[in-house]
């Protein structure tokens, strides 16, 4: 495929923080964003995933998604928009796979309960997390800390959202060793992996809402757009099933949007020749268009109301934050129960000593983090399992 004038190439990157094969000496077949990609898949922060919340916490079912697979499906879905605009796939399939490798067990309930126990040491943000993973904390190489990916993916993993003017402790400190350019929009790629997130889980979701009986296809209907497939697909299959009906539903909801996101970027982007013209223009280029924004925006808020915070999710966070601040507070009070390694990089002096127990936190897939309590404390933690 030709690369367009305003995509990321791989010949002739940023760089890596180490020192190493110089930009665009071939290693084998791979592109330097290809090597990326595949360390990223063969870290050990990749393949906890698995066992990482993204909606459900820890739940028995097998057929509902965790951070690993709703990773997969957003590469997925940000490969094929890449491709439609002529953008790095590999690049583009990086980020999607890299975006969540922050997050601490349990998701957002775990996150809030490190954000308050971390609050007198700087804080702690799952997406500066996702760096520090990266940057410091995977070392699966002898001459240097981190898995060295390019400057590129590492620019946008830092503001695949957008510029970011008030970085937090984590983030401020990888910027100073490599900077990042924080203030500037990233590539077209990051804008990309950000915008098949959204896609992706706002989507997915549905599908283990319904799954799980926390959504029912009435709730979906009060969204007029929703409507509108429901009897499209409908009336192509009459015959079908509704479960079936349900599943073609979302998946004629996801193409909908990635043609919109295709179509309105292509149109943003037009003209423009290089990258540096894409973080010149000041602005968010690859996304939905206003009309279909607006949509997602209340899509959004239903989910919010209708899933996220049903009441037996608000009752499963809260056992979850519970089990991850009383991790913080043993381990904070005796770091012999952490593993010898832990203990042997754990600084002796705050805040340094509290945010290399909550990268120890950070790194713990659900399951672990209940047995981890179950064994300091001598209690199993019940009633985290909701679906």
């Amino acid at each position: 495929m030709h690369r367009a004038p305003y995509a990321a190439d791989p010949d002739s990157h940023a760089g890596r923080e180490w020192a190493g094969p110089a930009v665009g000496e071939q290693r084998g077949p791979r592109s330097d964003f290809q090597r990326d990609r595949d360390r990223i898949i063969h870290s050990m922060s990749f393949r906890r995933l698995k066992s990482k919340t993204q909606v459900f916490i820890a739940p028995d079912g097998d057929h509902y998604r965790t951070r690993l697979t709703h990773s997969l499906e957003v590469a997925q879905i940000g490969r094929v928009i890449a491709r439609a605009l002529r953008l790095d796939e590999d690049l583009t399939e990086a980020l999607c796979l890299a975006h969540d490798l922050g997050h601490p067990p349990f998701g957002h309930a775990g996150e809030a309960a490190l954000s308050d126990a971390m609050e007198p040491h700087g804080g702690f943000c799952h997406n500066a997390q996702t760096l520090r993973t990266v940057m410091r904390i995977e070392c699966p190489y002898p001459q240097h800390d981190g898995l060295n990916l390019t400057w590129d993916l590492l620019e946008g993993l830092a503001k695949h959202n957008g510029p970011v003017t008030a970085p937090g402790w984590a983030l401020a400190e990888l910027d100073a060793a490599f900077p990042l350019m924080l203030g500037s929009w990233p590539s077209l790629e990051a804008q990309v992996a950000a915008v098949a997130d959204d896609i992706a889980y706002d989507n997915h979701d549905i599908d283990d809402g319904l799954r799980a009986g926390f959504l029912s296809l009435d709730d979906l209907l009060t969204l007029d757009f929703l409507a509108d497939q429901w009897r499209t697909v409908e009336k192509r299959f009459p015959h079908a099933a509704r479960e079936r009906l349900l599943r073609e539903m979302i998946r004629y909801q996801i193409g909908l949007m990635v043609k919109d996101v295709i179509d309105h970027t292509a149109a943003q982007v037009a003209g423009l020749g290089s990258v540096a013209e894409v973080r010149a223009a000041g602005r968010q280029l690859a996304g939905f268009s206003p009309a279909m924004a607006a949509q997602e925006r209340r899509l959004k808020a239903f989910m919010y109301e209708r899933l996220y915070y049903h009441p037996e999710q608000v009752a499963a966070a809260e056992r979850a934050r519970d089990v991850v601040a009383r991790l913080f507070a043993a381990l904070s009070r005796d770091a012999t129960l952490m593993p010898a390694d832990w203990q042997a990089r754990l600084p002796a002096h705050e805040p340094q000593r509290s945010r290399v127990i909550a990268d120890f936190i950070a790194g713990m897939s659900d399951r672990f983090a209940m047995q981890a309590l179950g064994a300091i404390d001598g209690t199993q933690p019940v009633g985290l399992i909701n679906v």
